[in-house]
């Protein structure tokens, strides 16, 4: 079953596809970052996000996505142009007819380091590990591939 984990932002969107073989077999299958233009207007970004992110959906063909929860940012705007880019980044799958599961921050940490509470770096580690063939991801793009493996592990299809 492939998975596509998606982690939202305005400015990138990462994500990244596995298949799950087993709830204990994991195989990298694809990532990157879907970046948008910081000077283009708000509208034309979030229409930017979602064609690329349909263009990775009809690419890879996941059965199951999974997609990081927002979590609380202290600014208002950046946090409402946040929840702007999250909402393109569950309808985009949901239009494509691939059914969305929602992880927060502190779940994804705790599947993949035992602790809620992980840094960033570990949380790469372990997807490197858990993963061989991903080689090197970018940020984003790992952070993507821990919500697809969370996904994973908790079995839901």
């Amino acid at each position: 079953m492939r998975i596509i984990g998606i982690d939202p932002g305005l400015a990138r969107t990462g994500w990244g596809v596995i298949a799950a073989l087993s709830p204990q077999r994991m195989r990298f299958v694809a990532c990157g970052v879907v970046a948008t233009d910081a000077g283009a207007d708000l509208a034309v970004r979030l229409a930017a996000l979602d064609a690329g992110l349909a263009a990775v959906l009809a690419a890879h063909t996941p059965a199951v996505a999974a997609v990081e929860e927002t979590y609380v940012n202290r600014n208002p705007a950046s946090a409402l142009k946040l929840g702007q880019a999250r909402g393109v980044c569950v309808l985009a799958p949901a239009r494509a007819g691939v059914p969305v599961r929602e992880f927060a921050p502190a779940v994804i940490k705790k599947a993949l380091t035992g602790t809620g509470r992980a840094e960033k770096g570990q949380i790469a580690l372990m997807v490197r590990r858990l993963l061989p063939g991903c080689g090197e991801p970018k940020e984003d793009a790992a952070d993507a591939l821990a919500v697809a493996l969370t996904c994973a592990f908790q079995g839901m299809p």
